[in-house]
């Protein structure tokens, strides 16, 4: 009686259906991952370390109330807007990247740190402006997201960048953002793509060339891309079984574990496959804007919202990189790449988005 009152209260702030639907996606990739590696014991040992870390985190998280989280928001904000400054003035340069920040004992990487302490600052700012909102409050929150965006594109990162300005971009978008102001800005941007293309990087502009013409460099830029969309075909309607995928296991697809996952599951699992897990991520994200809708102040469903909206972004990117219809940017697809990382700050985001939910007490203001 008293340990089913301990698993009461540990899981008192879960949500059962998203959960659940969060458990058929780690099912899936559990399985996708121990058929991209090969089988591979140490792969599959830290898979499930890092999955007991990120459930454990969400479990944490979801038990924080939306005033605490809240209070968290500006803190998170500016302490990763320093370590960005502190990337840029002595980062660690890894393949060409200045991304990461060296702490003698380990090295961080500060833009992961942003993908949820920018959404947590502009939902901040705009729950304590709601009574007054104006254009000049969405312009200022405009800046507050450009500050970082700014840091990590000079990295360069651009995937993450681009992610990024996604979540600050719902969370203005769920605010009230006028549509007016949207499609100014949509057009304003697509001016500005001609301009743009001066200021991206070689590797940048090879990317969406790739992207266009995989064929141009069959062996080099356009492989990637290549074997992928091999796999996908290959699979066919019903796929051609678990484990028996012929481009991971004989070694033509690469980063089959991490980026180009789903190419994996496609070949063995077929079109049926692909269809089911993309109902799954519809479930999840549906489930997940239901919640977001029940959080009883506007911090709670701006932020709830944006990170389920940003889990879509990732997903939908991954499987547009995959398929070949997006450049090549190293997003992993949520929850099913394996990394402890990504993991972790995917399960964390849904139990913000729990806890929103299951915390009905309103936030003093």
């Amino acid at each position: 009686m008293r340990l089913r009152h301990r698993l009461a209260k540990l899981f008192a702030h879960v949500d059962a259906p998203l959960m659940a639907l969060l458990g058929l996606l780690l099912l899936a990739s559990t399985a996708t991952v121990y058929s991209a590696s090969g089988a591979s014991a140490d792969k599959m040992v830290a898979h499930f370390t890092n999955l007991g870390i990120a459930l454990g985190a969400m479990l944490l998280v979801s038990h924080i109330p939306p005033q605490r989280l809240m209070q968290f928001a500006l803190p998170a904000y500016v302490l990763g807007v320093v370590l960005l400054f502190a990337v840029e003035l002595v980062g660690d340069v890894v393949n060409g990247s200045q991304r990461w920040l060296n702490l003698g004992i380990t090295r961080i990487q500060p833009s992961e740190l942003m993908r949820l302490a920018v959404p947590m600052m502009l939902a901040w700012f705009l729950h304590y402006k709601q009574e007054v909102l104006s254009t000049r409050h969405y312009a200022a929150a405009a800046l507050l997201l450009a500050v970082p965006v700014g840091f990590i594109l000079k990295q360069p990162d651009l995937g993450t960048a681009t992610l990024i300005t996604a979540s600050g971009f719902y969370v203005l978008f769920l605010g009230g953002l006028s549509w007016r102001i949207i499609l100014g800005g949509a057009a304003l941007g697509g001016a500005a793509l001609p301009f743009a293309w001066g200021l991206l990087h070689d590797y940048q502009r090879q990317r969406v060339l790739t992207m266009l013409d995989p064929s141009s460099d069959p062996l080099g830029a356009g492989y990637h891309i290549i074997q992928s969309t091999i796999a996908l075909g290959s699979g066919g309607f019903a796929g051609k079984g678990w484990l028996n995928g012929t481009q991971a296991h004989l070694d033509f697809l690469p980063e089959r574990t991490t980026d180009f996952i789903f190419a994996v599951y496609s070949e063995e699992f077929g079109l049926i496959g692909a269809f089911l897990l993309l109902l799954l991520y519809g479930a999840i994200i549906m489930r997940g804007m239901m919640l977001a809708s029940e959080a009883a102040d506007t911090f709670g469903r701006l932020l709830a919202g944006a990170i389920v909206l940003t889990f879509f972004t990732y997903a939908f990117v991954n499987m547009g990189m995959v398929s070949g219809i997006l450049p090549v940017v190293g997003v992993p697809l949520p929850l099913v790449s394996y990394g402890g990382t990504s993991m972790v700050s995917v399960l964390v985001g849904f139990g913000i988005v729990m806890s929103m939910a299951t915390h009905k007490k309103l936030v003093k203001t």
